[in-house]
């Protein structure tokens, strides 16, 4: 049977030596996220910390700090799921093989939404209570970190047609009025936004709800994409397997009954505040900027309840492993949806959005014995029109017909494939002045940037040297490069070159480069530091693709224009250098590194943990 609270997943997490406590006062302002980004480093458990300076309710994250961890707490579940979601994907799997989804109908009824429970279960208190845990050290404020929000269609209301998001929460900061004001941060493509344009189209506010806390089911369903006409809270039902409680205050707001917390408010139409700044998943500060402005009618929470946060910052971090369940999951549902589609993975050491792997059949003309780009371009378009998948910068799309063996997972093999085959005079395919992630700052604004579509099919055209070719040199100011891997060239920037400087730092690279051989070097990567670049594969692909915009920082030795469609004879060049108009990146504080390293030593409550 499932959790029906977090206490009892805390208390079996405890049991089966998953989770451990904090008992010493810890200070919500970085030292709690200071100790959840040591323990997740280390691959440990779960923490409870029992006593948050400044608050009187205890805290508790790295829940699904893996995905064996997540996988044991949904145990009970996991298998019945996945066949939901494939059954909902494909109905007619479901014609086609009666005995494998005999059950499907049985835990969809057992897992819609009821009505339970009333406002009696609760008792209220001021955000001010809440624990302000505040993440990094140029956060704007304290914030909600796995908040589930919850709104309803103002044309279809009720809880079936509910959107549940996990959209994060400021509490206090900027110019928020303390304990009256919040912030509600949401991205492209979520649901609340259809619900809000909705809602200003009428007029009205939009009544906002955010849980936090209650059985684990809630929040990974606040996460997960889910196929057309499966509601959130009927996910977290049959994941849970207990089906999602809920009921409405007396002003009209839906309350989960299971949560530990739940503020409600409302969002006037064109109301915003700025919000921000926060250290995010990219590895980056989001900086401040208008987002919509929720005036806070209650604060409720259960009895003993218990605040759920989490830690974001350069991959990989907890919401990897939440990737990896909804991956568990849904796997086999996005290839099913895109026809010749095989596999794509959104590459999380990337920072997820900038960069996708995909593999797609090649089938178009093969009465041709050459092979080239034809319907896996066809597949790439598919893909960055599809849902979230839209807001990738780069994608690599190779054909399953080349190496039935390929993995979109493995990033140096993946990526040696598409440079053994790319013709970089016809495989680059540019989507210029359109939307990219909005926590991105690479672009030429907010939401704003570019992409593009590196296409490879067909026989191995060159082989990719582990070294640079004997007598290679470098024009000045150039002194510093690495081979990050076979075909891959860190070639690292001097600090005093500035941005207004690189066009002829690129005319440089051209009048040295232009008449040399440097077949098997398709790439070079221009960068602030070309060690750190090619220490490992995980740094070459954060650097080079959280770094860059495609339309404005893709160059080549031998480039040309022609009809519209850019190419290079030579390699293709990307400027991964940090510019002036990009965020700063996520730095630990020394001073409370300091203490969390004594909470490790021998006799501290971290020892042999971290």
């Amino acid at each position: 049977m499932g959790y029906p609270s977090l206490q009892a997943c805390i208390t079996d997490l405890e049991k089966h030596g998953h989770l451990i406590r904090i008992k010493e006062e810890v200070d919500p302002y970085l030292q709690m996220a200071q100790i959840h980004l040591r323990v997740f480093e280390k691959g440990g458990p779960a923490i409870l910390f029992e006593n948050v300076k400044g608050s009187k309710f205890p805290a508790v994250s790295n829940l699904f700090g893996t995905l064996e961890r997540s996988k044991f707490i949904f145990r009970d579940s996991l298998d019945k799921v996945k066949t939901l979601v494939d059954v909902k994907t494909d109905p007619l799997q479901a014609i086609k093989h009666p005995f494998k989804y005999a059950n499907v109908a049985l835990t969809a009824l057992s897992a819609l939404p009821m009505k339970s429970g009333n406002i009696s279960n609760f008792s209220k208190c001021n955000i001010s209570d809440l624990p302000q845990i505040v993440n990094w050290p140029k956060d704007g404020g304290p914030f909600v970190t796995m908040p589930q929000v919850y709104t309803e269609d103002s044309d279809k209301p009720g809880v079936m047609n509910a959107n549940l998001g996990m959209y994060r929460i400021q509490m206090a900061g900027n110019d928020y009025i303390l304990n009256k004001e919040i912030g509600l941060h949401y991205q492209l493509h979520r649901g609340i936004g259809v619900h809000q344009t909705k809602a200003n189209a009428k007029g009205q506010p939009l009544k906002v709800s955010i849980f936090v806390g209650g059985p684990p089911s809630h929040p990974v369903a606040a996460v997960m994409p889910l196929p057309e006409g499966l509601s959130e809270m009927t996910f977290a039902g049959a994941l849970g397997n207990r089906r999602f409680r809920y009921f409405y205050d007396d002003e009209g707001f839906c309350i989960s009954t299971d949560a530990d917390f739940v503020i409600t408010g409302t969002v006037e139409p064109h109301e915003n505040k700025s919000e921000g700044p926060f250290g995010d998943h990219l590895g980056y500060y989001s900086l401040a900027h208008p987002f919509p402005l929720l005036k806070v009618h209650h604060v409720y929470h259960r009895k003993d309840a218990i605040w759920s946060f989490t830690v974001v910052g350069r991959p990989p971090q907890e919401d990897t492993s939440f990737g990896a369940l909804i991956h568990e999951l849904t796997g086999s549902a996005l290839p099913r949806e895109i026809p010749g589609l095989h596999a794509v993975n959104a590459v999380d050491a990337a920072g997820v959005h900038p960069l996708l792997f995909a593999i797609g059949s090649e089938r178009y003309t093969p009465y041709i014995k050459e092979r080239k780009p034809q319907e896996i371009l066809t597949i790439a378009n598919h893909i960055l029109g599809k849902n979230q998948l839209s807001l990738a910068k780069y994608l690599f799309i190779a054909a399953q017909e080349d190496d039935p063996n390929l993995n979109v997972n493995d990033i140096a093999p993946f990526l040696t494939h598409i440079l053994q085959r790319i013709d970089l005079t016809r495989d680059l395919h540019f989507h210029t002045r359109t939307t990219i992630d909005t926590l991105d700052y690479s672009g030429s604004g907010l939401n704003s940037g570019s992409k593009v579509a590196v296409t490879a099919a067909g026989d191995i055209k060159r082989e990719l040297w582990a070294d640079v070719p004997a007598g290679f040199t470098l024009p000045k100011p150039f002194m510093k490069y690495q081979m990050v891997m076979p075909g891959v060239l860190a070639l690292e920037v001097p600090a005093n070159i500035r941005t207004s400087d690189m066009p002829l730092m690129l005319e440089i690279l051209q009048e040295h480069f232009g008449e040399v051989d440097l077949t098997g070097i398709p790439l070079i990567v221009l960068c602030d530091d070309a060690a750190f670049t090619a220490e490992n594969i995980n740094n070459f692909v954060w650097v080079t693709f959280t770094r860059s915009n495609p339309s404005h920082d893709i160059y080549g030795i031998n480039e040309f224009t022609e009809h519209k469609h850019w190419g290079c004879y030579g390699p293709m060049i990307i400027d991964a250098r940090i510019k002036p108009h990009h965020a700063p990146v996520l730095v630990k504080d020394a001073e409370v590194e300091k203490i969390v390293d004594r909470m490790g030593e021998v006799g501290g409550e971290l020892y042999g943990v971290i």
